[in-house]
């Protein structure tokens, strides 16, 4: 992909979440509500959908009102293992959901540092950490693949479902590794691909955004990882997972194609 295409790419899923964004904070539905890049203007949607990706009730409900809008595709805070007193990086963090649940395992002692490229987003989790008085996180903008953030300062990297909407993956990974410290490990939830996807779902800018056409395999994400450095490298895609993928885009099979995973790996 040209530079040209990457920035094609990376508007149109910049634009996409905005209206997301726009849409919850107005209280309307945007798109399809169990979309990976849809949100509904129900809470209790956006709860089902979230405890099917595997949060507990106890999560929902221990942060920010707002900051749950039923994106992701896996709770990579259940592999992230955090310690209290530890900084952590949430890449892609929307509304600030996994991040305030990161918070809340770090303590006041700790640090959490979320970064999203969407103003409307940063400006919707502010936003919710005000109202919740939440002193130990903050957002800033800023791509991934060019973090906002010192080398060698974090001890985990968490992302939910954000990595395949970059146009250079492997530029993502570099920049995880640079602020990682010695020891410092990725906690990820993502879609792969279970098989190669046809050329209707390359093309497909809507789907893209969805979570789904930027996709890459299980051996190109290892490549990837292991030419950051990252060692100890574990991608364990879940089939269960495609449930919840085919009402991304309903009638389109792309359950047949993509797949949630578990991705971790250390500096």
């Amino acid at each position: 992909m040209d530079n040209k295409q990457a920035d094609a790419v990376r508007n149109n899923v910049r634009d996409s979440y905005s209206k997301v964004a726009t849409a919850d904070n107005a209280g309307d539905c945007c798109g399809v509500a169990t979309s990976c890049c849809g949100v509904s203007d129900d809470a209790k949607i956006n709860q089902l959908i979230s405890t099917r990706l595997g949060y507990s009730k106890d999560d929902l409900i221990n942060v920010p009102e707002g900051a749950d809008m039923g994106l992701g595709c896996g709770n990579p805070k259940a592999l992230a293992a955090l310690q209290q007193g530890e900084t952590v990086v949430d890449l892609g963090s929307g509304g600030g959901f996994d991040a305030f649940l990161a918070a809340n395992e770090v303590g006041k002692t700790g640090r959490v540092i979320g970064v999203d490229m969407t103003p409307e987003m940063i400006s919707k989790a502010r936003s919710n950490a005000a109202k919740a008085n939440y002193s130990n996180v903050e957002f800033r903008l800023g791509e991934i693949e060019f973090l906002p953030v010192a080398d060698n300062s974090v001890d985990a990297i968490m992302s939910n479902c954000v990595i395949n909407l970059s146009p250079n993956k492997q530029q993502v990974f570099n920049d995880a590794y640079r602020i990682l410290k010695i020891g410092g490990r990725l906690a990820i939830s993502d879609v792969v691909s279970s098989t190669e996807l046809p050329d209707e779902i390359k093309n497909d800018s809507q789907l893209y955004s969805a979570c789904v056409s930027g996709a890459s395999s299980i051996d190109e994400l290892q490549q990837m990882m292991q030419r950051a450095g990252f060692k100890n490298i574990k991608i364990e895609p879940k089939d269960e997972s495609r449930e919840f993928i085919k009402d991304w885009a309903p009638g389109s099979k792309i359950e047949d194609y993509v797949v949630s995973a578990n991705i971790q790996a250390n500096k």
